[in-house]
């Protein structure tokens, strides 16, 4: 493989990140404003069950001081294609890059315990089940 697709496999993996940090930081806005606003869709099992298991994994790769494997196969391939590569976690460096923030390993993996918790005090909030129409 070139050079080329080494990076261009790269930003599809970046890309496929920030699809992942989205999904689970919008998910929890959409579904507690979904449960005030009375949308069914935020009651689907399927979504809520994904969106619990993601955050799920982001905290136990955190907790066991793992950088995430999507940054590891970024970087990676990032190296492939002779492209500059980051040390440590794919949010911890955004932060930094966007708010020139740096706080230790413990700091993130407390700060996504604590939005995990938002997201179960959510099944409890807005419950999934019921009557509920499929993802539109």
């Amino acid at each position: 493989m070139s050079q080329t697709n080494y990076a261009l496999a790269a930003d599809a993996v970046l890309a496929l990140h920030t699809m992942f940090v989205a999904f689970v930081v919008f998910g929890l806005v959409l579904v507690l404003l979904g449960g005030w606003r009375d949308w069914l869709w935020v009651r689907n099992r399927w979504f809520r069950g994904i969106h619990l298991l993601a955050i799920a994994v982001v905290v136990v790769q955190a907790w066991m001081g793992r950088v995430c494997f999507l940054t590891t196969w970024e970087m990676a391939l990032r190296a492939k294609a002779d492209q500059a590569t980051y040390p440590g976690a794919f949010i911890a460096h955004w932060l930094e890059q966007l708010l020139y923030y740096q706080a230790p390993g413990w700091v993130f993996a407390t700060a996504y315990t604590a939005f995990a918790l938002l997201v179960m005090v959510s099944w409890f909030m807005v419950p999934p089940g019921g009557k509920v129409d499929p993802l539109p």
